[in-house]
Formats: C-alpha cells, structure tokens, sequence
C-alpha cells in the first residue's frame, strides 16, 4: 500500500492509503497539475497545465497540452507506466485529457480520463 494524495487521515487516525493502481493515477495527477519551477529541487517537474488554464479554449491549447503531458509522461513516469495513447480535447469551457497505459510493474491495462474547466 502507498499512501494517498492528498495527504489525509483515514477513520482508524492514520495516514490514508491507496492500492498501487491508484497510487499511479495519483502521480499522474501531481504531474499534470505541478507547474515547472514550483518543486524546489525539481524546478523542471511538471507539464505547465496550470499556465494554460487561463488561456482561452481551443484545439491549439489543446495540442500543446497534448505535447507538454505526453513529454512530462514519459520523462517523470516512464519508468512507472508506458503511454498507450494520450488525447486531449478541448470542447466548449472543458479540457478532458484520456491516458491509456500500461502499469509497468503488474502489466495491468489502464483508462483513465481527468477533466477541467477553462475559461472561454
């Protein structure tokens, strides 16, 4: 068991935790929303998600949220998990980002999609 993020107490008053599956989804989840600079030993940790949050919605945005996840993916977590497939789509005021992945360590076949809101 890993322990879960956020960090949090469970009902027993310890520290949450979390399978390895979920474990993973977790660090794709820290990746994707850490903006570059913000870690202080890691100033390149992060795919700039959050800079983009702000521009207006568009295919472009969502092209280069594509090419910045898919870069930070295989540079952060290459060795966790292999990108099947990565698609990004910007319709209307949401952003929905759809990973299929291997999990290295089990083999295990992953979908998982993570949405936002951006202003238009």
């Amino acid at each position: 068991m890993q322990i879960d993020f956020p960090f949090h107490v469970d009902p027993r008053g310890r520290s949450a935790d979390t399978g390895y599956p979920d474990h993973v989804l977790d660090l794709i989840e820290q990746l994707l929303f850490t903006t570059p600079g913000e870690r202080v030993n890691r100033p390149d940790f992060g795919c700039g998600l959050l800079d983009l949050v702000f521009e207006p919605n568009s295919p472009e945005l969502a092209a280069a949220l594509q090419v910045s996840a898919e870069g930070a993916l295989q540079r952060w977590l290459g060795d966790v998990l292999r990108v099947e497939s990565l698609e990004v789509t910007a319709e209307e005021s949401t952003l929905r980002i759809e990973l299929r992945y291997v999990l290295l360590a089990t083999g295990e076949h992953r979908h998982d999609v993570l949405e936002g809101s951006v202003p238009r």
